[in-house]
């Protein structure tokens, strides 16, 4: 009778220990950055490992509070990323209010279950004042909250550093006018190709600052690791908040030899990593199929290898962080 009511209890234990909602920012707190790290409100050096939704224009049907809540209790996220589309049409040039609902319902949903957001501005050029009107919106909504990381430019194309720099610098007074602290994210130029013109002329005067680099592992291989190595070596802190192991087309086979490169890369520098994306379009990185429901609870036939791949991947790291 006792080996079966410790039996009973084991499976409890472990039972509970799978399924019990992780409690991310509940555990870590406000975010800082020290030196080359993210830290935690203890002063400890953490990751974060979450996936980004497609643009929100295009996919809005996941842009809601159960489908957030899927991706942190099932897919044990970290952290989300909520991409708003900017330029094309039906996106937030043409459609602000119904843009900013849509990607307010994931920040809002992120806090609800107690995970980290990135309010990713999800363009390809420079709109300042647009920018800056919707940072300061955003700042003044959710500032408050420890949860919230600015991504103020996703992927220049054709801007320059010291462009990308001096736009940059404008927002980070827009939202530190509002949010004195909570980490803002600074895109480089070529696709966030080049951190290795950002290490060599950094923005100065201003705290909790990261750089984001993007990779596709079938594309991007030890060549931006080496320019990151070299990034890191100048004190330049890197967060990845957009990845895949596909091409950067966002199509091709997976090359998991080359993902797994980026995985360890990340984990022995202790660098973020959120896998792109959220949406079913026909092409390899959009890891659901149309059968995937909108709202979440998916199953595996509603998951692209990719989205298999990430959510183990996903799963394996948070096990790793109890």
């Amino acid at each position: 009778m006792n080996l079966r009511v410790a039996a009973s209890a084991l499976f409890l234990g472990i039972f509970l220990s799978l399924n019990v909602q992780a409690q991310p920012v509940k555990e870590h707190g406000k975010l800082s950055v020290k030196g080359i790290q993210l830290t935690d409100a203890h002063g400890k050096a953490i990751t974060l490992n979450g996936v980004s939704y497609g643009w929100h224009n295009w996919w809005p049907r996941f842009y809601n509070k159960d489908c957030v809540k899927w991706l942190a209790t099932d897919w044990k996220c970290s952290v989300v990323r909520a991409a708003l589309g900017v330029e094309p049409q039906g996106a937030y040039l043409t459609k602000p209010d119904w843009s900013k609902e849509k990607v307010e319902a994931v920040i809002q949903a992120a806090i609800v279950n107690d995970v980290y957001v990135v309010i990713d501005w999800h363009s390809h050029g420079i709109k300042l004042p647009e920018a800056k009107l919707f940072f300061a919106e955003m700042a003044r909504k959710y500032g408050k909250h420890p949860h919230v990381i600015y991504e103020l430019f996703n992927e220049p194309v054709n801007d320059s550093w010291p462009k990308v720099k001096e736009y940059s610098i404008e927002l980070i007074k827009t939202i530190r006018a509002i949010d004195p602290d909570n980490v803002i994210l600074v895109g480089s130029p070529h696709w966030d190709q080049d951190i290795h013109l950002v290490a060599d002329d950094p923005i100065k005067g201003f705290t909790n600052i990261m750089y984001t680099c993007h990779f596709y592992a079938a594309t991007h291989g030890k060549f931006l690791r080496d320019r990151c190595d070299y990034a890191i070596k100048k004190g330049i802190p890197i967060f990845i908040t957009e990845s895949a192991a596909m091409q950067a087309s966002g199509n091709g086979a997976l090359n998991l030899r080359e993902w797994q490169n980026w995985i360890d890369w990340c984990a022995a520098n202790k660098v973020s990593l959120i896998t792109w994306s959220i949406s079913d379009k026909d092409e390899t990185c959009s890891m659901l199929k149309p059968s995937a429901a909108s709202e979440g609870n998916w199953k595996e036939a509603d998951l692209k290898e990719s989205g298999i791949k990430t959510r183990e991947l996903l799963r394996k790291q948070a096990e790793n962080r109890r």
